[in-house]
């Protein structure tokens, strides 16, 4: 299992590297790495900790699902298309997608060699992986380019309670949380350039300096006469110019932020096929049993008729 997920995580790296050279994408690995469990004690998830706007997420599946059988978990991860990120080095570029589902236990990634050839397609070049070799019913899925993939398919496999006696025949709760874009924090604590600059003190804008790498140099005089430099990253757009007022805690800048994360829950009830069974037989009995009934009332009318036309 650990060769399984070394080459995942490869696979993953390969794609940021090679294949999408132009992104700036979050690893879940950082999730991976600070925590044991994406789903904190109050149920919010971790990614939250980082990517700070709240946006929408849903989940589709099944509403029931037989042991031992393979099912879709459908992500969807809507947004703005027409939308570019502000990247890591100033430049915009497209949208990238993560998730991670929690599955009940039991419940796991179903191995490629079992998914049907139409499965197989609609996960091709969809990198899932376990959270860890000890939380396989944890998945995650990202960073992945946006655009094609607002919708992530997830192939579940259901475990069987007649080989695992820990699991039981009942309704079980699945958690997603997924997200469209960079963060706000990275995991030391440190702010992204995708945040807006706020003014540290009020005070009058002295000058404005445009930088040849890009960005801004910016002289503010604070109430007290004091003079103070604030510097201004590429890839944001200024609010204020030579001669402004501005106030403490002010953006000086636009937010550049145009993703956020969401996150939802649904639930699936592990059905038993001998349940299935008995319900067919007891609605065939009830069906049939209404048959006779009728017939033998039709029956006791010709009767009735019979006797009142002697």
């Amino acid at each position: 299992m650990n060769i399984k997920l070394t080459l995942l995580a490869l696979i993953s790296i390969i794609n940021l590297i090679i294949i999408q050279p132009t992104q700036t994408l979050a690893f879940p690995i950082y999730a991976q790495q600070g925590y044991e469990n994406p789903r904190e004690a109050t149920g919010r998830i971790v990614c939250a900790n980082c990517h700070l706007a709240q946006k929408g997420v849903e989940i589709e599946t099944p509403k029931t699902v037989l042991p031992n059988s393979i099912f879709e978990a459908i992500v969807k991860i809507p947004y703005d298309k027409s939308g570019k990120q502000l990247l890591g080095n100033g430049l915009t570029g497209s949208i990238n997608t993560g998730a991670v589902m929690i599955l009940p236990e039991g419940f796991k990634l179903a191995p490629k060699n079992l998914l049907s050839e139409e499965l197989r397609e609609k996960t091709k070049n969809v990198y899932i992986q376990p959270y860890s070799t000890t939380k396989d019913n944890i998945l995650l899925v990202g960073p992945l380019p946006g655009e094609k993939n607002q919708e992530i398919i997830f192939p579940i496999l259901s475990p069987d309670p007649n080989k695992d006696k820990n699991i039981h025949f009942l309704k079980y709760p699945i958690y997603v949380g997924a997200n469209r874009g960079r963060g706000q924090v990275y995991p030391t604590g440190d702010k992204s350039n995708n945040n807006p600059i706020v003014s540290l003190n009020t005070g009058k804008v002295i000058n404005v300096i445009s930088l040849e790498k890009g960005g801004y140099s910016i002289e503010i005089e604070k109430e007290n006469g004091e003079n103070y430099i604030e510097n201004i990253p590429p890839g944001l757009k200024l609010m204020i110019s030579q001669g402004s007022q501005i106030f403490a805690n002010q953006n000086l800048t636009n937010d550049p932020n145009i993703g956020g994360f969401g996150q939802t829950e649904t639930e699936i009830v592990l059905q038993s096929p001998s349940r299935i069974k008995g319900m067919i037989v007891f609605f065939f009995t009830v069906t049939t049993a209404q048959i006779f009934f009728v017939l033998k009332k039709k029956q006791w009318e010709k009767v009735q008729a019979a006797e009142i036309n002697f």
